[in-house]
């Protein structure tokens, strides 16, 4: 079955799907879908993201790692669940860096892609296999007593804990729709004019339909009732937001978040993303937050050969409500927080003693330079957005 005849398939009676359908398909589909064809990060792959730069940016991680270990006592085991993580690098980056809760330490690699779980062995010593259900619940309840760390893949998240999840470049590639908010009693309103009577608000959303040829169009329809009702309420709180402007309506990220906020016990939720508050996005010129790429490039327009291009967007960070609030910092800032220039002091210092030599701690010493160099990078990576909630059991 092509990916045209497994769309025409999927759409069944419907005449479209929402762009969110479309995208879930595109990426996850268990034949189709862009993850299990084996498109992911890294070098040589489809992109790159902070892990990938190198080993700096887990070595950060375990010191932000190791200060929330003992904030909360030193607990054993020391539950870590990472989330979107992808073949693994940054749990690979963590292990190298021997944070000292180590030997407490319960890493939890959760990854849909079976291509990408199977990675998980190659490189992570400790690694104990794969987990679900009762065993992966059995796992995170258990003590090390100092035979930390252990590592397990899962395709699922356990159900309760008490520690850390991360989730690195993960909430940009979860389905969303796209959106606009439109004023009813306004049709000669200039796009982008603010609309001071919300009650006459509506609004609409892209959907994708299969035109009989098999090519894919763009259709503009009504949102359905629940996003309208968020939408608006994301209006009222940020008058800003233009009408007659798309931008992207993270849905199933906000889902995650609250789900993955209930699960967690007692601890921290960092995710890191490139985003911006939503009024920002929508006054982007052609839908400047919506991206594709391929092989480390641009790609096409996402509706071009679905499965064969990663689709992703800018988060709008105002649109996450969880019970506490959340700390939002630049990348940059929350890896200078933990530590990230006193890493590249030592690396300085080490290639600057042997560099004559040209040895592996040389290199390594002059790696965390050019590592930081991207890492905090206000034009790129280091104005990635952090995120941080503390959960309060």
């Amino acid at each position: 079955m092509t990916p045209t005849e497994a769309l025409r398939s999927l759409l069944g009676e419907r005449a479209f799907l929402s762009f969110a359908d479309y995208m879930r398909f595109a990426l996850y589909d268990p034949r189709h879908g862009f993850y299990e064809r084996g498109g992911r990060a890294g070098r040589g792959a489809d992109f790159l993201t902070s892990p990938e730069v190198g080993p700096l940016f887990g070595a950060v991680i375990a010191r932000a790692l190791d200060a929330w270990w003992i904030e909360s006592g030193r607990p054993d085991p020391f539950v870590v669940v990472e989330v979107g993580a992808g073949p693994g690098t940054l749990a690979r980056s963590v292990r190298i860096a021997a944070p000292e809760c180590s030997s407490s330490l319960l890493y939890v690699l959760v990854e849909q892609s079976a291509f990408q779980r199977n990675m998980h062995a190659e490189h992570l010593p400790g690694w104990m296999g794969e987990r679900n259900g009762f065993e992966l619940e059995a796992f995170v309840a258990s003590p090390q007593a100092g035979d930390g760390p252990q590592f397990v893949s899962s395709a699922q998240l356990p159900a309760m804990f008490s520690g850390v999840l991360l989730a690195n470049e993960l909430l940009d590639n979860l389905p969303f729709d796209i959106v606009r908010v439109r004023n009813s009693a306004s049709a000669g309103q200039s796009p982008g004019q603010p609309d001071d009577q919300p009650s006459n608000r509506f609004v609409e959303q892209l959907n994708v339909s299969l035109g009989p040829d098999g090519e894919l169009e763009v259709v503009v329809g009504p949102a359905p009732a629940a996003v309208t009702e968020d939408v608006l309420a994301l209006a009222v709180r940020a008058p800003e937001l233009p009408v007659d402007t798309w931008f992207p309506w993270n849905g199933e990220a906000r889902f995650w978040l609250t789900e993955v906020e209930r699960r967690v016990s007692n601890g921290h939720i960092l995710v890191f993303d490139y985003g911006a508050p939503t009024s920002e996005l929508a006054q982007r010129p052609d839908m400047g937050w919506l991206r594709t790429f391929r092989d480390q490039q641009r790609g096409s327009h996402p509706l071009d050969d679905p499965g064969a291009q990663d689709i992703t967007t800018d988060i709008g960070i105002d649109q996450f409500q969880l019970r506490s609030s959340a700390e939002v910092t630049s990348q940059a800032a929350f890896l200078r927080l933990h530590g990230i220039d006193v890493l590249v002091e030592q690396g300085r210092a080490v290639w600057n003693e042997r560099a004559h030599i040209a040895d592996l701690a040389a290199i390594k010493g002059r790696s965390a330079v050019r590592e930081a160099e991207a890492l905090l990078d206000p034009e790129g990576l280091g104005s990635f957005v952090a995120l941080h909630w503390r959960i309060d059991g």
